[in-house]
């Protein structure tokens, strides 16, 4: 999601009232100094089309399944409608009372028993609206599973929600929108500040595990059980490399790769040795040293062998395997003899994967699949995900068991295409387990055997002049289910780059942890 595309979008928000600052009572009874009043939405046509082709994008991006949408009454009753609308999806609409006439029905619509429902809401303060429309959903046989809000107020409505197994996906944090605001003098630091810290005192969800009668709370609908870096280590599935890196995570609290993109070998060993027992792992772009020799490449595997760490040379492979087998293994840099970990766009298909292998299997190594990236503009989303997404679990189970393959999917074009060249692979054929993990953006797969790694991470949400954007440490980890941060300029542009690299450690250490609390461990 473009990050001045939603900067925009906060500013038109504040522009039509949308956003108001003062006193004001929510639905729990709770004062605050900021309210959010989206049903002005309704007035300028605009905006409400652009809110809702950021929520549907919102969709793409996460790779959500359901079979309809149900706005929560009222405010998104016409933005769910404008998204079903446009993109031909079933509705649902949910009474607030049932009729004492006609079908006296308090969900309408047309749907089966079993089906999934997606909810769309407004704002998010403690969750409550969105629960109260899934329990009526669950009373007709529906099940829920997710739900995208627009403006998340950050004050526990995602933590109570994913305690009853629904998972919210904000588009807009409170924090954010402060940020925006502040930046562009709508509001003044003292403003900002107060409203921090009334969000940050003022957390709606305390778990508990009976209710106020004593009687044990209901069992959660369908909440996945985290499982730490430790435990999937130990999953006998999981790519001996990807086991290792876990490992090597769990035992120096450290989930930090460091982008070392620098021109100079010198540099590039100086900042592995002193930033070498801060990471687990350290990403190098080897082609653009002015001045490497194969002396630098034995240098820096002695480094990672000394502080524990893994080599991920990020050379994005995107040809016939014939040639990316030439390229891993082949020329000047010999990558293969010294990275632990490459990676691969999926577009020339499965050969891509399959050439690596040939070099990468028997030396050990591993392979992620770019799944999203960072930049501003990318291409690298919605159905391109997901055959993404799709084409590692193809090579992750050819070599662990037989891939059962369904067709009617709905792919676009380049999905089909490369589902298409995945149906030709001899499926008896035995095929080395390679691919380890994704490149991406957030959580895209359920599998605990693949690692994701999500790169663009600053303390700081932005972006620069080159389109690169930039979001923080715990939305990658905590809010977006991600296990590897990848952090550059952050730490290289520091006056102190070991005191960065530590900051950068710490945070997603901590961020990492509070995800495990949520799940319950």
């Amino acid at each position: 999601m473009e990050n001045e595309s939603m900067d925009s979008l906060i500013l038109k928000l504040h522009d039509v009232n949308a956003v108001k600052f003062g006193e004001y009572k929510l639905k729990s009874g709770m004062l605050t100094p900021i309210y959010i009043d989206l049903r002005v939405l309704v007035s300028y046509p605009a905006l409400m089309n652009q809110v809702s082709s950021l929520i549907y994008q919102r969709v793409q991006e996460e790779g959500l399944q359901f079979d309809s949408v149900c706005g929560v009454p009222y405010t998104a009753l016409p933005l769910a409608t404008i998204i079903c609308s446009r993109h031909e999806l079933p509705m649902l609409i949910r009474r607030k009372e049932a009729k004492d006439y006609g079908t006296k029905r308090l969900v309408e619509g047309s749907f089966r028993e079993g089906d999934t429902c997606l909810i769309i809401e407004d704002t998010v303060t403690s969750g409550s609206s969105i629960l109260e429309t899934a329990e009526v959903l669950y009373q007709g046989g529906l099940k829920v599973t997710d739900a995208i809000v627009l403006m998340d107020r950050e004050q526990g409505g995602v933590e109570m929600l994913a305690s009853q197994g629904i998972k919210l996906h904000p588009i807009i944090s409170m924090f954010k929108l402060l940020n925006v605001l502040l930046a562009a003098e709508r509001i003044n630091a003292q403003t900002a500040q107060s409203v921090r810290k009334f969000i940050l005192d003022n957390n709606t969800f305390s778990p508990r595990k009976e209710n106020g009668n004593g009687v044990p709370a209901p069992k959660k609908q369908c909440v996945e059980q985290e499982l730490s870096y430790a435990d999937r280590a130990k999953l006998p599935n999981v790519h001996p490399l990807a086991t290792k890196l876990l490992n090597i995570m769990e035992a120096k609290q450290s989930n930090l790769c460091v982008s070392a993109d620098v021109t100079s070998s010198e540099e590039l060993l100086q900042l592995a040795d002193s930033l070498g027992p801060n990471i687990c792992m350290l990403k190098t772009h080897v082609d653009i040293l002015k001045d490497y020799t194969a002396t630098f490449s034995q240098k820096l595997q002695s480094l990672a062998e000394k502080h524990n760490f893994l080599i991920f040379e990020d050379r994005k492979f995107a040809d016939i395997g014939n040639t990316v087998k030439h390229q891993y293994e082949g020329g000047l840099y010999q990558i293969s003899s010294w990275s632990h970990i490459v990676n691969a766009h999926a577009v020339p298909g499965p050969g891509v994967v399959k050439g690596l292998s040939a070099v990468g299997k028997p030396l050990g190594r591993g392979c992620l699949l770019i799944a999203q990236m960072s930049s501003q503009g990318s291409l690298a989303t919605g159905e391109y995900t997901k055959a993404v997404v799709r084409m590692s679990v193809h090579f992750l189970s050819l070599y662990y068991i037989t891939l059962c393959v369904t067709h009617n999917l709905g792919f676009g074009f380049t999905a089909v295409y490369l589902c298409y060249l995945s149906l030709q692979l001899n499926m008896a054929e035995e095929q080395p387990d390679f691919v380890i993990g994704f490149i991406c953006g957030s959580k895209i797969s359920k599998k605990p055997e693949f690692i994701h790694m999500t790169p663009g991470v600053q303390m700081q949400a932005g972006g620069d002049a080159l389109g690169q954007q930039y979001a923080t440490p715990e939305e990658v980890l905590c809010n977006k289910g991600s296990d590897v941060i990848i952090v550059g300029r952050g730490i290289l542009e520091a006056p102190d780059r070991l005191k960065a690299a530590e900051s950068y450690r710490k945070s997603g250490w901590e961020a990492y942890t509070k995800r495990l609390g949520r799940s319950g461990q």
